[in-house]
């Protein structure tokens, strides 16, 4: 049996409230319906998580802004999740998720929801997310586009873990995956 720790935190040694306090400090997620809530404008979402955390709102306003610009929607921060595309929800949603700056990010099918290219700039978010801040993306997905940003891929089968390659051993072209046998 092992053991689970992130950062040198054993997970199973803390509390409840302190293991709600980690996930909230330490765990970005990205939900594939976005979970943005309609009535509050995409600055207000992505305040939410900073605020819960202890933050004062003037703390939480400048985040949301940072990091709603690094996702490019500096300029949608007062327009509700109706009065914005499926690619630019998500990118809320993604803003969201980075809002403290977490060290591991989850997310479920980021990309099932868009075009072609409002995926790709999801996945070019994740990758600069990885290699320019060091922050773990981990991604539950269908889409083979997002081979070019991970490092490892696991598949899964009948709910347990099948296999585990590293895509630098694989040989991943068009329409097939070699090396995953």
């Amino acid at each position: 049996r092992g053991e689970i720790s992130v950062g040198g935190v054993s997970l199973p040694k803390l509390s409840s409230s302190e293991l709600s306090y980690f996930r909230g400090r330490h765990i970005g997620y990205v939900f594939q319906s976005y979970n943005l809530i309609p009535s509050l404008t995409a600055l207000e979402n992505v305040m939410l998580p900073i605020i819960f955390l202890g933050a004062s709102d003037a703390e939480a306003t400048a985040r949301a802004k940072e990091v709603l610009e690094f996702v490019e929607l500096g300029h949608r921060l007062d327009h509700t999740p109706g009065e914005l595309s499926g690619g630019q929800q998500q990118r809320v949603a993604i803003a969201r998720a980075l809002a403290n700056k977490p060290t591991i990010l989850l997310a479920d099918e980021p990309t099932a929801n868009l075009d072609l290219k409002t995926g790709e700039m999801i996945i070019a978010i994740f990758k600069k997310l990885s290699t320019d801040l060091g922050v773990t993306v981990i991604s539950a997905t269908h889409d083979h586009k997002m081979l070019a940003v991970s490092d490892r891929i696991v598949w899964i089968k009948g709910g347990q873990v099948d296999k585990i390659r590293k895509v630098s051993e694989m040989n991943i072209s068009t329409g097939s995956i070699g090396g995953a046998h």
